[in-house]
């Protein structure tokens, strides 16, 4: 069931976006040679925990795994998404996804970046550029009337034109009331599909782009989803507001 959010239940989302956008902005101006995930998870629990809020991914449990270690995902190079925080050390031409999700008042919200580690390799630059480009096409098109597959096709056209494939085995949703609520939202389809998108659903969309092929698998960890050709992958993700018609960024800083 698709949750329509109240007035002041859109308040309480925003102030849990508004958490994410600060701790990814805090998190950006920390990635450097030398500094290690888990160093980069407590930052940024730190960070939450400050203002009042909880880290929305510490313990968070899917599909029977064990609760997730971690405050945030750190996803380096071929790491798509779950990447656990630990002893990594981050070098010179890698590139780290970090997604964070905060939990305030019993509200979500939740939001990703994806940032290079000093100078990086023309490949890994066009990379990021494209998938984040993808992220605010699919963005444009969260619009009251349209259907959910219209963010879909936007951003698997503009990422396959650009010689790139879009991972297919994981998707966007909505967020708010709960970490995960409907409706899925894949990063490919077919335009004038799915539900339909009204005023009042708040949408965490996320482009997970591969410079290979699109297959992933799931690392012995359990968690730390990789790409199977063993190519780099980058992610942005944004938690929106369909509002007077239009889409509007809550997890923008």
């Amino acid at each position: 069931m698709i949750l329509i959010k109240s007035k002041k239940e859109i308040d309480f989302i925003r102030e849990s976006c508004r958490i994410v956008a600060e701790t990814l902005h805090l998190l950006r101006s920390k990635v450097m040679w030398g500094i290690s995930t888990l160093e980069l998870d407590k930052i940024a629990e730190d960070y939450i925990r400050s203002n009042n809020a909880t880290p929305a991914f510490k313990g968070y449990s899917q599909g029977g795994a064990p609760g997730f270690p971690g405050s945030i995902c750190s996803s380096v190079d071929d790491e798509v998404v779950h990447g656990i925080p630990g002893s990594r050390i981050l070098k010179v031409g890698e590139i780290i996804s970090i997604d964070i999700g905060v939990l305030k008042n019993g509200y979500y919200g939740d939001a990703a970046i994806t940032v290079p580690v000093g100078e990086v390799a023309p490949d890994k630059k066009k990379l990021l550029e494209v998938t984040e480009h993808s992220l605010h096409l699919g963005i444009e098109q969260a619009l009251a009337g349209n259907r959910v597959h219209d963010i879909s096709n936007a951003v698997q056209t503009y990422v396959e034109t650009n010689g790139f494939s879009i991972v297919r085995d994981l998707c966007g949703h909505g967020v708010g009331r709960f970490l995960h609520e409907d409706p899925s939202i894949p990063n490919f389809g077919k335009k004038g599909t799915g539900p339909k998108l009204k005023n009042g659903m708040t949408l965490a969309i996320e482009p997970m782009v591969n410079a290979g092929k699109y297959e992933v698998v799931t690392a012995n960890d359990g968690w730390t989803i990789i790409t199977a050709d063993g190519s780099t992958s980058a992610h942005f993700e944004h938690s929106i507001l369909i509002n007077n018609n239009e889409p509007e960024i809550l997890t923008i800083c």
